[in-house]
């Protein structure tokens, strides 16, 4: 498997070069498969950013526990699951460090030192974390671990002295709480150890789910996912939402909504042809039928090569986990540091 072992083979190497100024971290909740939304929302601007800056992916594993606890068997199966997807839509471990979260432990250590710098007021208050708990219906019974959420973040930001963080809009106030504890320890420490970061916020933040909900998610089941096959896609796309007041081939349609316009403005590289398929569209005289089998096309071609790397990359699972395996020791060392650093500051280095 000569793609594969050339990657393992390259990772061993240092991937930080002096020219790249920014460093990112960014990463996924391994609770289940990634999908186009995914793809839209970070996977291809990771392929793009491997290239521009220092680039550190982790599996949040440990993270994934705050509300999956009762299932951890379901996180650590997909910790590989997800990889695979990273390396099939082509992050190189030789240029992005992937590691996973619950294996550097200075990570968690960090967390236990913040906590002391937010309030249970302050972490109640933050809107990201407000909405989450209502989609969950947790009401007061909040794991305690879900409600420090962005302390943990904070410590896995800092730990990598990241300065630029892709998220989505919702996720802005969770930057701005890392930026506080920032700020508050630097106050502490007289000193500026740790950085302030920035939200990188992509151009197309989400994708709706196929069934027209606002968000693409596995939990609802309205996803398509990166390895799915040729069959799925199909029978996917068949029921994506579209316009429901467009009854009849000659109504007029609507834009508006409708979820298989959305996609093609995200995967249609024919900006010019789609714009005159809008046009039809809304003018009337278009069906659906046509609108979704321009979409079924463009999303079969692109996801095919996605699907046939990652069925190459499954074939030998062991050197993926070794390639986790370096990403992780590379992570770990540069956590390590900056924890040195901040009990340092602290008054905890005893000896």
């Amino acid at each position: 498997m000569s793609d594969i072992n050339q990657a393992a083979e390259n990772s061993s190497s240092t991937i930080l070069e002096a020219g790249k100024q920014h460093l990112i971290l960014t990463g996924d909740r391994p609770t289940g498969p990634l999908h186009l939304g995914h793809f839209v929302g970070s996977l291809r601007n990771r392929v793009k950013y491997q290239h521009e800056y220092q680039q550190y992916i982790m599996l949040a594993d440990a993270q994934a526990l705050t509300d999956n606890m009762d299932d951890p068997a379901k996180v650590h199966n997909n910790v590989l699951e997800v990889a695979l997807d990273y390396l099939a839509v082509g992050i190189d471990p030789a240029k992005s460090t992937i590691f996973i979260q619950s294996q550097i432990p200075e990570l968690t250590e960090l967390t236990f030192y913040y906590l002391n710098l937010v309030t249970v007021a302050r972490l109640e208050r933050n809107p990201t974390i407000k909405q989450e708990i209502v989609l969950r219906n947790f009401e007061r019974d909040i794991p305690a671990g879900f409600l420090t959420y962005p302390v943990s973040q904070a410590a896995d930001i800092t730990a990598f002295k990241a300065s630029l963080v892709p998220v989505g809009d919702d996720q802005i106030p969770m930057i701005e709480q890392t930026n506080e504890i920032v700020r508050r320890f630097n106050r502490l420490a007289k000193k500026d150890i740790l950085v302030e970061c920035q939200a990188l916020v992509p151009e197309i933040g989400r994708l709706p789910g196929i069934d027209g909900k606002a968000k693409m998610s596995k939990s609802l089941g309205n996803t398509i996912n990166l390895g799915a096959s040729v069959a799925e896609i199909k029978a996917a796309v068949k029921n994506v939402y579209t316009d429901p007041l467009h009854l009849r081939v000659e109504d007029p349609g609507h834009l508006e909504g409708n979820v298989a316009f959305i996609y093609l403005d995200a995967f249609d590289a024919d900006k010019i042809a789609l714009q005159e398929m809008k046009d039809h569209y809304v003018r009337g005289g278009l069906g659906d039928s046509k609108v979704k089998a321009r979409l079924e096309s463009i999303l079969q071609d692109m996801l095919a090569p996605i699907r046939t790397r990652r069925e190459e990359f499954a074939k030998d699972r062991g050197q993926v986990l070794q390639l986790l395996k370096q990403g992780t020791e590379r992570a770990r060392e540069v956590a390590a540091r900056t924890t040195d650093e901040v009990k340092a500051a602290i008054g905890l280095k005893h000896f």
